[in-house]
């Protein structure tokens, strides 16, 4: 399957990239979708945070299945008052 990334923030300035699309297998998670992302940008692998995690908009958790998703998106963590 194809699923479209985004990534936001300090992570797209890591990568060098904003979004993009990968395929993967039909019964990936988000959890495989970051590990593909670490590979094709290795400076991911180095973030000092877990990032948060929208599936189509909702947050999601690394386990979530990725069948019927069009996008996600990886967020640094939030913080303010």
């Amino acid at each position: 399957m194809e699923v479209r990334f985004r990534l936001f923030a300090s992570l797209s300035e890591k990568a060098g990239a904003t979004e993009g699309t990968v395929t993967l297998p039909g019964n990936a998670t988000v959890r495989d979708l970051w590990g593909e992302l670490v590979s094709r940008f290795p400076a991911l692998a180095d973030t000092g945070f877990v990032p948060l995690v929208a599936c189509d908009m909702e947050y999601a958790g690394w386990d979530s299945s990725l069948e019927d998703v069009a996008e996600v998106g990886f967020l640094p963590p939030v913080s303010g008052g």
